[in-house]
């Protein structure tokens, strides 16, 4: 498809059946030349096209003959005549209402004891071509005229406002909507259904859309949507363009949201707050994942990738900024040490495998958001901007984006727009720098080593397995390093240095007691101490806490990865592990309590008893400290690091961890009220000690729940059963009882239970084709959860099955090849 011709406005007609799930439609596409042309090419998939035609501008229509070419997405339509300038095509098709979560789908939902259905869209990447032939590319910008015909008793909603109502004669409205900025295909959105909406009390620009009932729950995402909004508009200094910005609850929805301009879809979970059931850490999804949204209103919607390749642009920054809202309006919530956990540990783990690639994707014509890349896209990118506004300074980082946002309003951008953005108003050397974090794979780590006043800097990349193929030397960053220097009890002296070479030396004072490198942590990069006396020397600095809590994550962090990575033994770590006897801080503490497990996870169970004993001895005195069961106006991060734990300690036999989660199960099962921060984990309790009866009293539960909070969380209990009658139980009941959006939840928490994991392969094969009908991005997440741990003791089975697999499934290729790699990583660390 070429930029021949380019889509100016396109004006839909859209009538939706709910009742058959079928639509049809009318799309008047006005497109524009720059060259003379004789035929269209356009994207559909899915649609009946019943006639195209060239429509003059007196309004009468000439018939176009056309083809469609479904192993391409495409229909060619030709003219009756050359065409140059501006010029409209009319287009009549009908499509279904699929229940496939992409494109026009129905979402189903239960309310007053009946059966009821909503219709709405989900369009990126490239599924706005299911719901109208278009140009489904985000370089084809333009504007779009809706009109929605409706029955009696439903709503329409679309990107903007409604401009007129009309009722027709057979009962039905024609809602039209107000035409859209320039903007493209797949930020369009449609929906109809038997919505309540509820308008923010300070701005009624914000609203909020949910299925019946439900409106006030929709409250406290109303409110932090609209702070959102204030800030965004504040930061990037250009104001937002649409006269409404919609909130809308998706009951069945496979992404977590989307970004639609002025109609952003959430899944209900992540906008719908019950004080009762609703815990401080989905409190605190829900915050983030609306700063993640809004702040797409200006990356990727005002300002949109050219193409895929450059999908960074909108993800990383919507990442990065969804933290950093909510952090300017609950500071108190510790939002950057859970970046760092949630985002930056996460895209080194997977940016660690040789089975990787670059933040901005070679051929970009058509990227996937899926396991294999979100990793990549939204944690690496955003932990690079980190570094960014890191090296630059924060005033100079958000000019360079107030820039980049005004240049480049309404239009496309590729990633050296930015850059020069950036460089502008920094004057440093933001293109050179960027372009070795962004164009190739991988990150680097830092070797130290220190020869008296000479301390040696080395760079290569980090990769957890050896890559035949590569030179690992080869690849180099422009890497910003911070050092602090420590001499006795004085405060730190920092350094800063760009490593942009294979090795440096800098020169440090004699009396140097020990040096912390990367300090801070705002750096996307591992660090190598080569010499025992400078990790003890920073050990003794963990004890006493005179490093930062981020730096004492990033030295068991760089540690652990270092034992993943077979450079050392896991023994080292967890005697390293002891300078951190008396550690009280958040993120720290979440980071070694998730090695550990992942750790036990992998070793045979015979090698399991020294980290359960040290997991005990690390986990019992800070659940005696912060307390079992939730505190007054506690600080927000114990909250979220006391439900870790817990379910931690019972799988490591620690007894008291054990009787309170069991006696706060007993309490729900009786309908006692149990604290929201305690739910997920009593039910996790309550399904690791249960038998059928516990296993019954789950099934109605999931039957009766009346927020999507609690059978999320019911749902992931389901995978904690530890008696091999009720897991089996559990995999059929996931198939034929969970709703499609949430079949993997159990699924993956079956991954990390040791008493499900041995019968999950022959479980996976016997069941195949029943989980090839999930979503593609939640089938994958099945794959990544099961193929890591499922070869750990059938290698040999799941290995050659997968490699087969993937030949008659290449689609899947990506994530098979990671999950591989990693069981092969698991293996070397399990036979250590």
């Amino acid at each position: 498809m070429t930029d021949t011709v380019r889509p100016l406005n396109y004006a839909l007609r859209i009538e939706p059946n709910l009742t058959h799930f079928t639509f049809t439609g009318t799309a008047d596409i006005q497109l524009q030349a720059v060259a003379p042309v004789d035929r269209v090419t356009l994207n559909i998939l899915d649609l009946a096209l019943f006639r195209c035609a060239l429509r003059a501008s007196d309004g009468t229509l000439s018939d176009c003959p056309f083809n469609i070419r479904p192993d391409r997405e495409e229909v060619t339509i030709e003219l009756p005549a050359q065409q140059s300038g501006d010029f409209t095509i009319t287009i009549e098709y009908a499509g279904r209402i699929n229940n496939q979560m992409a494109g026009f789908y129905r979402s189903r939902y239960q309310h007053a004891g009946q059966e009821r259905h909503i219709a709405i869209t989900q369009f990126q990447e490239s599924d706005a071509r299911r719901a109208l032939p278009c140009m489904d590319h985000p370089r084809f910008k333009a504007t779009f005229d809706v009109q929605i015909i409706i029955d009696a008793g439903r709503t329409a909603i679309s990107n903007e406002a409604v401009k007129t109502q009309e009722a027709l004669t057979d009962g039905r409205t024609s809602v039209t909507f107000h035409r859209t900025p320039r903007m493209s295909t797949y930020l369009l959105f449609f929906g109809v259904g038997e919505f309540e909406i509820i308008e923010d009390v300070q701005d009624v620009l914000v609203r909020a859309v949910t299925l019946p009932g439900v409106s006030q729950q929709a409250r406290f995402g109303l409110e932090f949507g609209r702070k959102a909004l204030t800030y965004c508009e504040d930061y990037y200094a250009v104001p937002y363009p649409l006269p409404k910005m919609d909130l809308i609850a998706i009951p069945d929805f496979a992404f977590g949201a989307m970004e639609n301009w002025g109609a952003i879809t959430f899944r209900e979970n992540l906008l719908l707050f019950d004080p009762a059931t609703t815990s401080r850490a989905a409190q605190e999804r829900i915050c983030e994942v609306t700063a993640h949204e809004i702040a797409h209103q200006w990356f990727g919607n005002l300002v949109t990738p050219s193409d895929w390749k450059y999908l960074w642009l909108n993800e990383s920054f919507a990442t990065y900024f969804g933290f950093g809202v909510v952090d300017h309006y609950y500071p108190q919530w510790e939002i950057w040490s859970q970046f760092i956990h949630s985002q930056t540990e996460t895209a080194m783990a997977r940016d660690g495998l040789n089975a990787t690639f670059a933040i901005e994707i070679p051929g970009g014509e058509h990227v996937v958001i899926n396991t294999s890349t979100a990793p990549i896209i939204y944690s690496k990118g955003g932990s690079i901007l980190r570094q960014i506004e890191g090296y630059i300074g924060a005033d100079a980082f958000r000019d360079g984006l107030r820039h980049y946002l005004k240049k480049h309003e309404y239009a496309c951008a590729a990633s050296h727009h930015l850059w020069e953005a950036l460089e502008t108003v920094s004057a440093q050397p933001i293109t050179r720098m960027m372009q070795t974090w962004i164009e190739q794979p991988g990150y680097p780590v830092v070797r130290a080593g220190r020869n008296g006043n000479r301390l040696t800097l080395r760079q290569q990349r980090f990769t957890y397995l050896e890559d035949p193929a590569a030179t690992q030397t080869a690849a180099q960053w422009m890497i910003p390093v911070t050092i602090d220097l420590f001499r006795g009890d004085a405060a730190p002296e920092r350094q800063t240095l760009m490593l942009d070479s294979a090795q440096q030396e800098i020169e440090i004072a004699d009396d140097v007691t020990a040096y912390k490198i990367n300090a801070g942590q705002t750096g996307f990069y591992r660090v190598c101490y080569e010499d025992d006396a400078a990790l003890n020397a920073l050990g003794d600095l963990v004890k006493t806490q005179a490093l930062d809590a981020d730096d004492r994550w990033g030295l068991q962090s760089d540690l652990y990865a270092l034992v993943r990575g077979g450079q050392i033994p896991l023994t080292a770590y967890l005697d390293f592990l002891a300078h951190y006897s008396t550690e009280d801080a958040y993120l720290p503490l979440t980071s070694i309590a998730g090695n550990l497990m992942q750790a036990y996870l992998i070793m045979p169970p015979a090698k399991r008893t020294q980290i359960a004993d040290l997991g005990r001895r690390l986990i019992e005195p800070v659940l005696t400290r912060i307390g079992y069961a939730p505190g007054v106006d506690e600080p927000h991060t114990q909250a979220l690091l006391r439900e870790q734990l817990l379910r931690h300690a019972a799988l490591y036999g620690l007894q008291p961890a054990i009787d309170f989660g069991a006696g706060q199960f007993e309490r729900l099962r009786t309908g006692a009220t149990v604290h929201p921060d305690l739910q997920k984990s009593a039910l996790q309790m309550g399904a690791f000690l249960g038998d059928e009866q516990t296993f019954d009293w789950f099934e109605k539960s999931l039957t009766t729940a009346p927020s999507e909070h609690e059978r999320m969380n019911l749902q992931s209990a389901l995978g904690c059963f530890r008696e091999p009658a009720l897991i089996e139980r559990a995999g059929r009941y996931v198939l034929e009882k969970i709703p499609p959006r949430n079949q993997f939840i159990p699924l993956v928490a079956m991954a990390v239970n040791p008493e499900a994991v041995e019968g999950l392969w022959p479980w996976f094969q016997n069941h195949l084709a029943a989980l090839e009908t999930f979503h593609p991005l939640l089938y994958e997440r099945v794959l990544a959860a099961f193929i890591p741990v499922c070869g750990l003791t059938r290698p040999d089975e799941v290995r050659p099955f997968m490699q087969t697999y993937i030949e008659a499934k290449p689609h899947l290729a990506d994530v098979v090849k990671l999950s591989l790699e990693k069981l092969a990583i698991n293996l070397r660390m399990r036979e250590s």
